[in-house]
């Protein structure tokens, strides 16, 4: 600990013109990158960097808070702050039909679902209009939790019409691609959409069930898929830890560059 202590105040210079704080970020970049921490460890706490880098709280709060921004480090509340596992790379975000549940199985990355709602209610006005449909009409809800590697990257809801997929309130979407339950049992292949897509901070819920912060840096997605005769098949809203990463293509041509494509089951 000591040698520990002796190198860290060593790297804050106080007649330089660089802030503390970025002082202190730079300091423990150099540490992330390195050997001393690995992916999904906890590094020390905000008094114990205190001690290490000889400055105040904010000025570590405000480092910490930088990187996690950045996506860094996650910083899990009551528990502590973590390095970040290695991002999730999908090509299903933006510019492909493959489901997320498919693409991380395709790239060998273990996923679990975690089915937190599945039930039968009225459409109401806002879901009734992006599904093109009565307030009234029955949809099915599905509030999932997924996560790659055991770590919670992904939580989403899920609206579809009553009618066209009656059973699916009774599926096991458990290890299983909602797109492609829909077309394995009732023949309907989702063939478009178009996504909207939104930075927003974690709210009380969303940081309990991401096991992020409240306020911490999330993606904000909705979107509604169409079948291949142009039907409203799904509306959904969900929230992505922002460290997830597009893989895009150079070569794709310019109207496929249009993000009217889901892929998030």
């Amino acid at each position: 600990m000591a040698r520990s202590l002796r190198k860290a105040r060593h790297e804050i210079d106080r007649s330089s013109p660089l802030p503390l704080y970025a002082q202190v970020r730079r300091g423990l970049e150099s540490r992330l990158a390195g050997v001393e921490w690995r992916p999904g460890e906890r590094i020390p706490g905000e008094p114990e960097l205190c001690k290490e880098y000889g400055v105040s709280r904010p000025v570590i709060r405000q480092a910490l808070q930088e990187l996690a921004m950045e996506g860094a480090i996650v910083r899990k509340k009551g528990l502590g702050t973590f390095v970040s596992e290695p991002k999730v790379v999908s090509r299903s975000l933006v510019h492909s039909l493959v489901g997320f549940y498919q693409d991380m199985e395709q790239m060998g990355l273990a996923t679990e679902t975690r089915v937190l709602e599945q039930v039968l209610l009225p459409a109401g006005e806002k879901v009734g209009a992006r599904l093109k449909t009565d307030a009234l009409t029955p949809v099915v809800k599905i509030s999932r939790v997924r996560s790659v590697g055991g770590h919670p990257v992904v939580l989403v809801s899920s609206y579809l019409p009553y009618g066209l997929c009656p059973t699916l309130i009774q599926a096991d979407l458990r290890h299983q691609s909602l797109y492609a339950f829909l077309e394995q049992e009732y023949g309907l292949r989702i063939a478009a959409g178009r996504r909207e897509i939104e930075a927003v901070l974690a709210n009380e819920e969303e940081g309990r069930l991401l096991e992020v912060e409240r306020g911490a840096p999330l993606l904000r997605l909705e979107s509604v898929s169409f079948l291949e005769d142009g039907r409203p098949m799904e509306y959904f809203s969900g929230v992505f830890l922002s460290r997830f990463v597009v893989e895009l293509d150079r070569q794709v041509r310019q109207d496929d560059a249009i993000p009217l494509q889901i892929g998030h089951n």
